[in-house]
């Protein structure tokens, strides 16, 4: 549990706090904004020289009442309302977000030298797996991502929610510019729940108040979520919410989508999912607003290296009077890291490119079938199946085939059968002579 930090009042403050604020270093100020500290982490600086925690922390939430907005929201607890405050330091992150997320010349710039199609599923599966981990699937990538490319059924829970998590994101894909409902909640949960959870708990509100949010380590209640009696009214709140955004009280997108991806915990509108189903409005609402780029990171993957901090950011906006600036820092600071993530991944793929003109160099290789000798390359052990091409290329299973069997015909790759309709295809014997166009143009 978070420490509440001591009383504040702002009406019960007299004109000369107020002035006193105002003299608060300047870099003192900047490190307490630019990761928008609350008192747990505020009560360890000086100000003025002095340990006088208490006084600094008055004044921070001074600055930050002076500036804040309100959301007026349903039914919730804390008197109806979230508040969020825009610094400079936040403003600054959703530009540099705004110019590489939303538009389509930085998207070539970034993307023109990678197979789009093939990043994308590869960054479809990422997301899948790793909200699913968040949420306490185990297993391993490697496993996941075979099961998604070869279409295997799921052997497990966490396969399954891994599977689920799939299904729900190409579901947003192709729905990613239409307005949300209840009944599409409802659907997204049916996807992100489908063979986890008992059939009478799918795509349906909870009907009780017996679930909370529970630490793990001491079993101690961090969250009680609101009356079950009113899940109705505030989800129809949530809708209109997510499908307007009035000029006069406009709200930043990713600062909304941040919102929506708080309201959904804090509300909790299901027996279990809310932590998937909010990721997944998250996705939605961003992709519906033009940001192109989520489709192309793995936001998930991010959260779970700093799943600490994802958890403090829903208990910091509690206890601290419903500030949802807490949480919108932290997503903003998860799409930044995802976004460099993606960055490094260009870069590396750029150095790889050398690798595959050697196979596109080759007479009569498309470039499906050199990506797969590439990768026969990078892992001389790994094998295919024409289903894995299908979904890997999103081509039809014909093609699919055809670009496969005549890397057999060719000796590149080695056709094993499996059973009397399916077949495993693996490095071939002549694939290595392919040392080059001159040495392979000469042995053919």
């Amino acid at each position: 549990m978070i420490e509440k930090a001591p009383e504040f009042d702002f009406y019960k403050m007299n004109l000369n706090d107020i002035d006193n604020s105002r003299v608060i270093s300047s870099d003192l100020t900047k490190k307490i904004e630019y990761n928008y500290l609350y008192w747990d982490k505020l009560k360890y600086l000086d100000f003025l020289g002095e340990k006088n925690s208490i006084k600094l922390w008055n004044y921070t939430k001074i600055r930050r009442f002076l500036n804040q907005k309100l959301v007026l929201f349903g039914k919730l607890d804390n008197d109806d309302f979230l508040v969020f405050n825009i610094n400079e330091f936040l403003q600054q992150r959703l530009h540099y977000l705004d110019f590489n997320f939303g538009t389509g010349l930085q998207k070539e710039r970034l993307l023109n030298d990678l197979d789009k199609q093939d990043y994308l599923n590869n960054a479809l599966m990422e997301e899948s797996i790793f909200s699913s981990m968040i949420e306490g699937a185990t297993t391993t990538r490697a496993k996941a991502k075979d099961m998604l490319r070869k279409n295997k059924k799921p052997k497990s829970k966490s396969e399954q929610m891994i599977l689920n998590n799939y299904k729900t994101i190409q579901y947003i894909s192709e729905h990613q510019d239409e307005d949300i409902s209840i009944e599409k909640i409802f659907e997204i949960h049916k996807l992100v729940t489908e063979n986890t959870l008992e059939k009478g708990h799918i795509g349906v509100f909870r009907n009780n108040n017996e679930i909370n949010v529970v630490n793990e380590l001491t079993d101690e209640i961090v969250h009680s979520p609101p009356n079950f009696e009113e899940l109705n009214h505030l989800m129809a709140s949530f809708c209109e919410f997510f499908n307007n955004n009035p000029k006069k009280d406009f709200i930043h997108p990713i600062v909304k989508g941040s919102i929506l991806h708080f309201l959904i915990g804090y509300i909790h509108p299901f027996v279990d999912g809310n932590g998937r189903t909010a990721r997944a409005i998250f996705y939605w609402y961003l992709l519906k607003n033009g940001y192109w780029l989520t489709e192309y990171l793995s936001i998930s993957r991010v959260i779970m290296k700093t799943k600490t901090q994802y958890e403090k950011a829903y208990l910091y906006t509690e206890i601290d009077d419903m500030d949802v600036t807490y949480f919108i820092h932290y997503q903003v600071k998860i799409l930044l890291k995802a976004f460099e993530e993606l960055k490094t991944y260009v870069a590396k793929k750029k150095k790889e490119q050398s690798k595959l003109l050697k196979y596109l160099k080759l007479k009569n290789i498309n470039e499906r079938q050199a990506l797969i000798l590439q990768l026969i390359e990078d892992d001389n052990n790994r094998f295919f199946t024409v289903k894995e091409i299908e979904v890997r290329f999103s081509i039809t299973n014909q093609t699919a085939r055809t670009d496969i069997e005549e890397l057999v015909e060719r000796g590149f790759l080695r056709k094993v059968a499996v059973n009397k309709k399916s077949s495993n295809y693996w490095k071939g014997d002549k694939f290595d002579e392919i040392n080059g166009y001159n040495s392979l143009r000469g042995s053919q």
